[in-house]
């Protein structure tokens, strides 16, 4: 460990900041990279160079472990805390190993969650820049984000004041097409070779884009939890201000460029995933000729290019270390509702190439980021998991067992503090489905029982065997937050002998499904809902996303983390109920379809207490003071 352990435990940044980190080169040279692999961002980050896929292309892949957890309480179950304490148990055992997470979103770190840098002994250092700026990553997907719709309002403004002859000489100034309006041209089908033999026709469809404001559903982000932004209204003043309309903003880790980042392959199939984002679709019959309705895309708005050329960057990976001293990667950080809520797929390729064991992590509970983590991040990257670990604790199996309302912020009661094996018991189903889950995809399972201080072995006991009966592979104890690497080892072991096992992974449905098919599947396989209700704009969205040649691509289910269900409330496994889909949204760029199953925030606000009110500097050493 790079630091001395003690009790008791101190916070978490006092924990990092006494930690004696190695120079990020030592880490690099530790798993093969030399400086000619890296670009630096100070003496302990690094970002690596995507040319090291082809680098180590003929080393074999190591074992692929995804950290995933039960439905948690408010409070959260240490899935992240687990995740770098497994990483630092199979260090501690002699395993060639590397931890990918994703990075955190200021918005959470600031307001009530908190940082994602583990805690305890099982931490990412220095943690301080990992829950801060780290290397700008999200920055430049903000401005990447906010360029597109700049560029959305500007064309509308244009379009409405000056002539089509006028727009073509704009955009095509010297009489050659931009790559954007080639890739245009043949989006439309118009053979020419420069603008000025475009047809009258043509010419109106090449340069009026037409776009229906009411359509649009590109707003803007911030990476700050900010809820008076969540409605506004843009364009006031004169006419050179733009056209009011109604919009808003969302946090910045929200951005569907955020969740392409994540799913790219290479700065190639960045640029293609940011010429097919979506933005909204076309005025009927807009312009001097008849048309049907057609999406609009960043590509048409000539805008792609430059988004990807902000976000060349933020498209390598940033290597960081534990407090074990093992390397990890940090990459990435889509919202785990409304997007995919993992790390970065070529995060994981490179790893995997690199070291034995790569341990990374699904956000949520299992009925989301791991489904997605299998159903999407995997069908796109085509790697293959060879372990999960779910993540569970004694007072979420209460809670869902009957237990007294979890609050953050409050005390626990009782019922969480004392031995309870009834209650217990009660929650326990909550456990298994997801381990049934986890089975459906062909996975071997290790339960990893986060344990706290009040818990009984008694307890511990009653989750081991329940677990075991299910299917799960091995079940481990863990104490991490307290005891670092020491803590994760029992854990490690068992995820080793599981990673042994034979695994045919699979899949829950194929490309072909329809998309009610896909939902419906799911619903009934995951959720355990009886059936699927769609309300008339949902039924509609489907339509024209199947119209539109869509209808191929994976789901993101956008739902609650909290219940298995569609409702918060609907604690441990719920039974005879229906998943309501009031919408369904496409993220073309990032690869995939979200529906909605209910109202989905995002942009979150601040509680009263913001974490921010305790956070400072130290004048005099310039040392960061008071982050968690």
């Amino acid at each position: 460990m790079l630091v001395k352990k003690v009790k008791p435990v101190p916070t978490d940044i006092e924990i990092a900041q006494a930690a004696e980190l190695k120079p990020i080169i030592e880490i690099a040279e530790s798993i093969g990279l030399t400086e000619d692999d890296l670009d630096y961002y100070g003496k302990y980050k690094a970002k690596i160079h995507l040319d090291v896929l082809k680098k180590f292309a003929d080393r074999p892949l190591g074992k692929y472990i995804d950290v995933t957890a039960i439905t948690p309480t408010p409070l959260g179950e240490g899935k992240t805390v687990t995740t770098i304490g497994l990483s630092q148990g199979l260090h501690y055992i002699g395993k060639n190993v590397m931890t990918v997470i994703r990075q955190p979103s200021q918005g959470p770190t600031f307001g009530i969650k908190g940082g994602a840098a583990g805690g305890g002994y099982s931490q990412v250092v220095p943690m301080e820049d990992f829950n801060l700026h780290l290397t700008g990553d999200i920055h430049a997907v903000g401005a990447a984000h906010n360029l597109l719709a700049a560029a959305i309002d500007n064309r509308m403004a244009k379009e409405g004041r000056w002539s089509t002859s006028f727009l073509a000489k704009a955009l095509c100034p010297d009489d050659e097409y931009t790559p954007s309006m080639v890739k245009r041209l043949k989006k439309l089908n118009i053979d020419s070779a420069k603008p000025s033999d475009l047809t009258v026709d043509d010419r109106e469809r090449m340069f009026r884009l037409n776009i229906d404001p009411y359509s649009i559903q590109w707003r803007r982000v911030v990476d700050v939890s900010d809820a008076s932004l969540r409605n506004i209204i843009i364009g006031r003043g004169t006419v050179t201000d733009g056209s009011p309309r109604e919009t808003g903003y969302d946090i910045a880790v929200a951005s569907e460029i955020m969740a392409a980042l994540a799913m790219c392959s290479d700065l190639a199939d960045l640029r293609g995933r940011m010429g097919r984002i979506i933005i909204g679709t076309s005025k009927k019959g807009g312009g001097r000729t008849a048309r049907a309705v057609e999406p609009i895309t960043a590509e048409d708005l000539n805008v792609a290019g430059a988004m990807t050329v902000l976000l060349k960057d933020a498209i390598m990976p940033n290597l960081m270390q534990t407090l074990a001293g093992s390397p990890a990667i940090v990459h990435c950080g889509p919202f785990a509702n409304i997007a995919q809520g993992n790390s970065s797929i070529i995060a994981d390729k490179i790893a995997l190439r690199i070291a034995d064991y790569v341990v990374t992590e699904s956000g949520f509970g299992a009925d989301c980021g791991m489904e997605k983590f299998m159903n999407l991040k995997c069908r796109v990257s085509g790697l293959a998991p060879d372990c999960v670990v779910l993540v569970s604790t004694v007072r979420a199996l209460k809670m869902h067992g009957g237990g007294p309302k979890v609050v953050a912020g409050r005390p626990l009661g009782k019922a969480y503090t004392e031995e309870n094996l009834e209650l217990l018991e009660k929650g326990l189903p909550n456990l298994l489905q997801h381990i049934e889950n986890a089975l459906k995809f062909g996975v071997p399972v290790v339960v990893a029982i986060n344990r706290f201080k009040d818990d009984t072995d008694a307890e511990v006991e009653l989750i081991r065997k329940r677990a075991t009966e299910t299917g799960a592979s091995g079940v481990a104890a863990s104490s991490v937050w307290m005891d670092g690497d020491e803590g994760g080892a029992e854990l490690a072991r068992a995820v080793v002998a599981a990673c042994e096992k034979p695994g045919k992974f699979k899949v829950l449905y194929p490309d072909e499904m329809s998309i009610k098919e896909k939902i419906e599947t799911v619903a009934r396989e995951i959720y355990r809902a009886d059936g699927v209700d769609y309300t008339p704009e949902a039924e509609a969205k489907i339509k024209l996303f199947t119209d539109m040649g869509l209808s191929h691509l994976p789901l993101c289910m956008a739902k609650t983390h909290l219940s298995f269900s569609h409702d918060p409330k609907l604690k441990g496994t719920p039974r005879g109920w229906r998943l309501p889909i009031t919408d369904v949204r496409a993220s073309v760029g990032a690869g995939f379809l979200f529906p909605l199953c209910g109202t989905m925030r995002t942009m979150p606000g601040l509680p009263t207490r913001p974490a921010f009110t305790d956070v400072d500097i130290d004048l005099d050493t310039g040392t960061v003071l008071g982050l968690f």
